[in-house]
């Protein structure tokens, strides 16, 4: 990229992520270690959403999972029976709180809410958003993809970042010694991950590994996250055009699933 917004975008965004992990230092540095307490917190992505227009629904209220989403939801509670689950804790929106709550049922838990959890903000929101026939073919939309490495169409990656943090941070607070499931969206997972693991924010969507019902999982020792899993409990039950690195199908977005 040789746009002057866009290089200065980038190294604007390598800059303040690399003064935020200053200022997060919490979650990211040796500092506050207790003894060998170990907690864990499952940043769960939701399941699929009833979305027959194919529109990137974003914060929109009234979205609720389909079908195949609430087995994915019901797949991902028999998959952490086992686990030592305290806390179970959700985005505000419809399809956050309906997979959490298999989940905290299981457990005879209520489903807290935490707004920080919530999707990022999107211009696009309400639009179509396929391949080749949606939002994109507009030139009056043209002016909201100027800037990659903020993103000049939605809430800014740093934003994302310091209430994501947040949200980890409590849920850590609230389950010490246990483990804790937080149910979010792709981007913000994405986004926090990318963020504990050093690499860039500003990113190729298709290449998110993030798929529907995964469990992205930060493992603490005192307040120090010291490793980052991932797994796909319910990978046979997700659409093949929304799994990381599938090719892009006319008609079909992985944004519907966000």
């Amino acid at each position: 990229m040789t746009d002057g917004r866009m290089t200065d975008g980038r190294m604007a965004d390598g800059r303040m992520a690399g003064g935020l992990r200053s200022g997060l230092a919490d979650g990211l540095s040796g500092e506050g270690l207790s003894g060998d307490e170990i907690t864990v917190v499952h940043l769960m992505r939701h399941g699929e959403v009833h979305n027959p227009d194919g529109v990137l629904y974003g914060r929109r209220p009234g979205y609720h999972l389909s079908d195949l989403g609430r087995q994915m939801a019901d797949r991902v509670a028999d998959h952490l029976a086992s686990r030592d689950i305290t806390q179970v804790i959700a985005s505000p929106l419809e399809r956050a709180q309906e997979t959490a709550a298999p989940i905290a049922k299981a457990r005879g838990l209520t489903v807290d809410t935490d707004d920080r959890l919530i999707e990022a903000g999107n211009v696009f929101e309400g639009k179509a958003f396929g391949v080749g026939d949606g939002a994109l073919r507009r030139p009056a939309n043209w002016k909201h993809l100027t800037n990659p490495f903020r993103p000049s169409w939605g809430e800014p990656y740093i934003e994302q970042v310091v209430r994501m943090m947040g949200a980890l941070s409590a849920a850590r607070d609230a389950a010490r010694g246990h483990e804790a499931v937080c149910v979010s969206h792709q981007l913000p997972i994405w986004i926090v991950r990318s963020f504990v693991e050093r690499r860039r924010l500003w990113h190729d969507p298709r290449r998110r590994q993030c798929t529907l019902a995964s469990l992205t999982s930060f493992t603490y020792q005192g307040n120090k996250i010291v490793s980052v899993g991932y797994s796909e409990p319910a990978r046979d039950l997700v659409p093949a055009h929304l799994l990381a690195g599938a090719k892009p199908v006319k008609g079909k977005s992985k944004a519907f699933g966000a």
